[in-house]
């Protein structure tokens, strides 16, 4: 069973990505970096990428991380803070302790795609 399964499918990714970016849009390490950004599509985008990361259908038709993320600067503090918000929705939504140390993992080897390193 994959990750996304185990999770819930498509509506815990919902969910989760729903409840991320309220968390993400009121850290003041981070809101800034949205200021510009149509969230509506965001939150399609997101959702689409943890579908593909998690194991469940390929709808993703974005950019790479890299490219996604070389033209903002970003540093190891921004990427903490959307890391810890992050986790705080798991804990929210009460995704079991095996699933969220999987997404944890996932997010941790990710961190130099983001961080263009």
């Amino acid at each position: 069973m994959s990750l996304y399964e185990k999770l819930g499918g498509e509506p815990a990714i919902k969910a989760v990505v729903e409840k991320f970016y309220e968390k993400v849009l009121v850290d003041t390490r981070i809101c800034h970096l949205f200021d510009n950004t149509d969230m509506e599509r965001q939150l399609e985008k997101q959702k689409a990428f943890l579908t593909l990361a998690f194991g469940g259908p390929n709808n993703y038709t974005g950019k790479d991380l890299r490219e996604a993320h070389k033209h903002l600067d970003l540093s190891d503090m921004h990427f903490d803070a959307v890391s810890e918000c992050l986790q705080a929705t798991l804990e929210e939504v009460d995704a079991g302790e095996r699933e969220k140390g999987e997404v944890m993992a996932i997010v941790k080897s990710v961190r130099p795609h983001v961080l263009n390193r």
